[in-house]
């Protein structure tokens, strides 16, 4: 996977921006406007997704590729190594949880504007 790849995977979901909030090098995924991954368009080689607190810690266990979140809350967001164990379709698949997460913790109101989006 490249970073244009995965670009494109991201800003293929629904009611999906993207931006610079922090600094020219991080290119941040939002879902109406809320985090739900981020990662460097000068050194492609991690990923930080979101994840629920417990699966956070298995898939720390299970893989070498996945930390606790590099400049993130440690309990609710991992970071991935590209290039580690963990193959590309299950980063896509963290890719989705995240997402997944974020659009479960909108308003009601933002869920709604969400649907309606095609």
């Amino acid at each position: 996977m490249n970073i244009e790849e995965y670009h494109e995977y991201c800003v293929a979901k629904k009611g999906v921006t993207e931006g610079f909030p922090f600094d020219e090098k991080t290119l941040v995924f939002k879902v109406m406007g809320k985090m739900f991954a981020l990662t460097s368009v000068e050194n492609f080689v991690s990923v930080n997704l979101k994840c629920d607190p417990e699966l956070a810690l298995d898939l720390r266990e299970e893989y070498h590729a996945v930390k606790p979140g590099f400049h993130m809350s440690k309990k609710h967001w991992n970071t991935v190594t590209i290039s580690g164990d963990a193959t590309d379709d299950k980063i896509y698949e963290w890719t989705d949880n995240s997402y997944n997460l974020v659009v479960k913790s909108l308003t009601k109101k933002l869920q709604a504007e969400l649907q309606k989006m095609d």
